[in-house]
């Protein structure tokens, strides 16, 4: 009996060791090189209104990139973004700092955005926060949890447009409480869940984890074509480009009728001669995002 209670206590011992190691590892990404320096200039583009289909002028901010070669690869070709512990290469969507509210979270060794509570009413230090560095081709990972009740986003392939919200030129994967947040039941068929695209497609299996634990998103763009995986399972593709993808606008909120500038802006995303940033939305809710990594595809 007594041997049985060592190999159990072993076996917990190893496991609790296990654990620990992991959590370690997770927290001791390498760093970028800080010594690269990184400013901010922005240019602005005008593009003038399009009468004929009702597009309003618009103005796309054009900011410098951070240099990809600070940042350390893994032994897989992953770009580490964020190693737990710094925000270089980091700021905020049409901002040239990174706002107040998103923080380390040292213990988790993730980004932590500190909500209000009250969604997208409040105001102040807030706002969506971007890598600065536009991608194409490419598969991004990310593992991201949620307090109770809460809501987020995933946004890629972004144009920085002033005075305009990142979702208006951006697909949105979905970060969500399913359980606990209202738009879980919302939209069409589940379209507005955890890793679905946003107000379109459904994400199934929906196979997220509840509050309070970690999912990993994957999602991967090459050449138009866009894959959402939640936790290991391929669940949504689409096509950039496409009939489909314009079909897919027009029966959303980001219909031409609904929302002219979002239709035109969103119905070119992705196209073969654009890049994009890839953002965390300020929903005004608790959210934290570690293990950020990026493969380019070209």
């Amino acid at each position: 009996m007594k041997i049985k209670h060592f190999i159990l206590i072993s076996v917990l011992g190893f496991m609790a060791f296990s654990i620990a190691s992991c959590e370690k590892k997770a927290k001791d990404l390498p760093c970028p090189d800080e010594s690269i320096p990184y400013t901010v200039e922005t240019v602005e583009k005008v593009v003038p209104a399009d009468t004929v289909n009702g597009i309003p002028e618009y103005t796309i901010l054009e900011k410098t990139q951070v240099d990809l070669a600070a940042f350390p690869k893994d032994k897989e070709g992953n770009i580490i973004l964020f190693c737990g512990k710094s925000l270089y290469g980091w700021r905020g969507y049409n901002q040239d700092v990174v706002p107040g509210r998103w923080t380390i979270d040292e213990t988790e060794g993730a980004i932590k955005f500190s909500g209000t509570g009250t969604g997208e009413g409040q105001q102040g230090d807030g706002g969506d926060l971007i890598f600065a560095h536009k991608f194409k081709n490419f598969e991004l990972s990310i593992d991201w949890k949620v307090s109770k009740g809460a809501n987020s986003g995933i946004l890629y392939l972004a144009q920085e447009i002033k005075d305009q919200p990142i979702y208006i030129s951006s697909p949105e994967s979905q970060v969500l409480d399913n359980e606990n947040h209202p738009d879980a039941k919302l939209g069409v068929d589940g379209n507005r869940q955890s890793t679905s695209l946003y107000d379109m497609i459904p994400a199934k299996p929906q196979n997220a984890k509840p509050a309070g634990e970690w999912n990993t998103t994957k999602i991967m763009v090459y050449k138009g074509t866009v894959v959402h995986y939640q936790n290991g399972e391929a669940v949504l593709e689409y096509h950039l480009w496409t009939p489909q993808w314009t079909e897919l606008l027009q029966a959303s909120k980001f219909s031409l009728e609904k929302w002219p500038l979002a239709f035109a802006l969103l119905n070119n995303v992705g196209d073969e001669n654009n890049e994009g940033y890839f953002g965390l939305q300020d929903h005004g809710d608790d959210v934290w995002f570690k293990n950020i990594k990026i493969k380019i595809l070209d």
